[in-house]
């Protein structure tokens, strides 16, 4: 039996500066002998100016990912040197099918790295469902590819402008001073509003940017995460509410970590009461790892019945999402109308 080994595996040529496509071997092994929480390292890699190690968790990089591949990329030890100091940087690891073309929905960023430090790393924890890897076509004779994307902010000379704040935001009546250095590095929606106005001249009226629909207290929590990349308290009977204000914040402003924030918090609140809603805000805002909780609250056939009896929007919503659970259902559900109505959705 060959060992399982990670570090072996194929790392191609980059696809460009900051791309290359990973072949990963021996899934079925390396799934038998690592256990939750083991990894295996790939090869030195270079891209961006610098040295990259991944990590490579078969069982999950932790107890609440076992049910997960899980994926993490390290600036490399010792000999590794940062050609220029690095402000932020982010991955994107993608799910190929054996055509090298990606897998819809198995696209995942990392979390932002704000350090240069050798050793710093970032982390997909839920990347590829293993269920789904093992049923599809994407895995043959225990390999599947990925595609990693690296991003890299260089940091810029400190300016005098960039001392103070240099713009407004005023949301709902509220102003906030910030730095546009501050947002444009966490997110691009940011980057093109802010540049834009710089390109245009910048004027005491332009530098006043108004945001229409959204709570100023939102709008403080998004700025409080892009400063001290942490989240506000959102424990207690609110908890769930804000974070889903936060997660639409996010998701308006392409800020996929603190999305990813929002949606973990969002999954600890998942119940028979909050599951049809939970669902339907996981489908109309792209958000991944929300649904996947979601089906997997429902992969029970009697949980699924309750829900849908109380719901009647939800079975064509779960045909929509996942129809392989209307499948399971439909052979274990024994009341001609039900089975009626799964025909229609189905």
């Amino acid at each position: 039996m060959p060992a399982p080994d990670f570090t072996s595996a194929n790392v191609g040529a980059a696809v460009d500066d900051d791309s290359y496509v990973l072949h990963v071997d021996h899934y079925w092994h390396a799934k038998q002998l690592h256990r939750n929480g083991q990894r295996i390292t790939s090869p030195s890699i270079k891209a961006a100016g610098c040295s990259w190690r991944i990590h490579y968790y078969p069982n999950g990089i932790s107890s609440a990912c076992k049910d997960y591949i899980s994926i993490s990329v390290a600036l490399e030890g010792l000999n590794s040197r940062v050609s220029e100091p690095i402000k932020a940087c982010w991955s994107r690891f993608t799910l190929l099918d054996q055509a090298r073309e990606p897998v819809a929905g198995h696209s995942v960023y990392t979390d932002v790295m704000e350090s240069s430090k050798a050793g710093a790393s970032h982390s997909c924890d839920l990347f590829i469902r293993k269920k789904f890897l093992e049923a599809s076509e994407h895995l043959v004779d225990g390999c599947f590819i990925i595609q990693w994307d690296i991003f890299v902010d260089r940091a810029a000379p400190p300016s005098d402008d960039m001392l103070g704040t240099d713009v407004v935001f005023q949301v709902g009546g509220v102003e906030f001073s910030v730095h546009r250095s501050v947002l444009a590095a966490r997110s691009s929606v940011f980057e093109a509003e802010l540049s834009s106005t710089t390109r245009e001249g910048s004027t005491a009226a332009r530098d006043c940017i108004r945001i229409d629909d959204m709570l100023p207290e939102v709008f403080e929590s998004l700025l409080h995460f892009a400063y001290s990349d942490s989240v506000p308290d959102m424990d207690g009977t609110q908890g769930p509410m804000i974070a889903e204000h936060l997660l639409v914040a996010a998701d308006r402003f392409d800020m996929k970590e603190l999305k990813l924030i929002c949606e973990e918090k969002l999954c600890s609140n998942i119940n028979g009461d909050t599951i049809a809603n939970m669902l339907r805000f996981a489908e109309q805002h792209q958000c991944r790892f929300l649904r996947d909780a979601c089906i997997e609250f429902l992969e029970d056939p009697p949980v699924l019945q309750v829900v849908m009896a109380t719901d009647d929007d939800l079975l064509e919503l779960v045909a929509k999402s996942c129809p392989v659970l209307l499948k399971e259902l439909w052979a274990n559900d024994e009341d001609d109308t039900m089975l009626d109505e799964l025909a229609m959705c189905s």
